[in-house]
């Protein structure tokens, strides 16, 4: 393997990112970052659900033996899966098991 020492430009790390577009970004509004953000929690919130449900799901078990299995309320996992609820650092640890 070949190693290269690069000195980082900005103009170099557009270029390797890609998606940002400068001028767009400076006329870029307050308001326009805020919704951008809700959006972004919201996409983040359906994509913990879908992998709280395909987690269940591919071990087959219900919600109620689920929750109990992972020691959490029927309620918080039925939030979770519906994208009211993002799990916690411990949620995220017991569904990788």
């Amino acid at each position: 393997m070949k190693t290269v020492r690069v000195q980082a430009t900005p103009e170099i790390v557009i270029q390797i990112q890609g998606r940002f577009d400068a001028d767009r970004g400076d006329t870029t509004t307050e308001d326009e970052l805020k919704h951008q953000a809700k959006a972004d929690t919201f996409q983040a919130m359906q994509d913990a659900a879908a992998f709280v449900r395909r987690v269940r799901q591919r071990l087959g078990l219900s919600k109620s033996e689920f929750s109990r299995r992972i020691h959490a309320s029927t309620e918080t996992l039925r939030n979770c899966e519906q994208g009211k609820r993002q799990p916690t650092g411990a949620d995220k640890a017991l569904f990788r098991y």
